[in-house]
């Protein structure tokens, strides 16, 4: 098996450069320590490829991210088009397309607290230490997919919210086989006490839950879940839903650990595979090194899960939460003694290539002092 993959990186917009600028000094210095090679190939997509040709996603990025073993991709969003509600092309088209043209049908997000922060969390300590959530979105259908129409008078609209059997079953037995290799435990996410759509979902997964009896298969109804991820975020292993109930669900599950800027997220398909972190372009943050690092180098570490380079990503997981635990991050995590964007990626490289015998001066470290010996 080749140890060569073609990586494309879309940086995006915001602070999308800069966060996936750690994550690519992450994982050179990976391949240096694990024997593999990363050939990246950057492209760009959303308000910079608006500005420069017209469109979201340009044809060449598409050729570039089709022909890569994975994708790396930082945020998107503008504000030059957020407060312009009458533009006709928008930044985030160009993320929608690509997960059709991909045919990226599961969005995965993991939810996971560290104690040493969790005092961040808007929920108290008892509640959220020990969360441990795996989040199964499906992507590329449902209402965010569906015919829409607005009448000439703007009076009437309406948005369809369409799913098949199949669409339902190729990303039902991803959160399955997960489920197995964790707590074995499956939570539908649905609203089938109304919703004909959320019927066919429970009656689908409910015939595919037969080939995995060693998982135990829940149901909650929507707006119960979202009441139950503040009350008992812990009673949650893996949670599958459609789009738009995923959409939300997991937006509110990412408070949850104290900082949005600690959630990566992958997006995977039968033949392509996206990595990106959840926090969006963060626009107010851009060019001034603060913008947390930590989502996108840990969506990095769900690309090598994905090119089953698991020793790798197990260290690379092991470097971020080291960073976590000593406090050597953002100011979205510590107000009171922070580092740079690209200081925390440093400390992150320096424990990938050096660990116990890193260069950094640990307990001065915890004492806020970071003296290099």
């Amino acid at each position: 098996m080749s140890n060569s993959y073609k990586i494309a990186v879309l940086p995006g917009d915001g602070i999308g450069p800069e966060v996936t600028a750690e994550s690519v000094k992450v994982l050179n210095v990976i391949a240096q320590a694990f024997q593999y090679k990363f050939e990246f190939e950057y492209a760009k997509m959303g308000a910079e490829a608006i500005f420069e040709t017209g469109n979201p996603l340009p044809e060449e990025t598409l050729t570039v991210c089709k022909n890569a073993d994975a994708v790396l991709f930082g945020a998107i969003g503008d504000p030059y088009f957020d407060n312009n509600p009458d533009a006709k092309v928008r930044p985030e088209q160009g993320l929608l397309k690509l997960r059709k043209e991909l045919g990226l049908f599961a969005n995965i997000r993991p939810i996971k607290t560290y104690s040493s922060i969790t005092k961040k969390s808007p929920l108290k300590k008892e509640i959220v230490d020990g969360t441990d959530i795996q989040i199964y979105r499906e992507l590329i259908s449902g209402i965010y997919f569906g015919e829409k129409f607005t009448d000439e008078n703007g009076e009437f609209a309406y948005d369809i919210c369409k799913y098949n059997k199949d669409e339902i079953v190729q990303i039902a037995h991803l959160a399955f086989q997960d489920a197995q290799k964790r707590r074995k435990k499956l939570t539908l996410i649905d609203k089938a006490n109304v919703l004909d759509t959320s019927r066919l979902w429970r009656k689908v997964v409910q015939d595919i839950a037969k080939d995995y009896p060693d998982v135990t298969l829940e149901f909650l109804f929507v707006d119960n879940a979202a009441m139950q991820m503040i009350l008992n975020p812990k009673q949650f292993d893996v949670i599958l839903t459609e789009n738009m109930f995923g959409d939300i669900i997991s937006d509110e599950a990412s408070v949850i650990g104290g900082s949005i800027g600690l959630l990566p997220s992958a997006s995977i398909g039968n033949d392509n595979a996206l990595f990106e972190p959840i926090h969006g372009s963060y626009p107010q943050a851009k060019g001034k090194g603060i913008a947390n690092p930590i989502a996108s180098i840990l969506s990095a570490a769900m690309l090598l899960d994905y090119l089953k380079l698991d020793v790798a990503a197990n260290k690379l997981r092991e470097a971020v939460e080291h960073a976590i635990d000593h406090r050597y991050v953002t100011e979205d995590l510590n107000k009171e003694q922070n580092y740079s964007t690209s200081e925390v990626g440093d400390f992150i490289v320096d424990y990938i290539k050096f660990s116990e015998n890193s260069y950094y001066n640990f307990e001065n470290v915890k004492l806020g002092k970071s003296t290099i010996v």
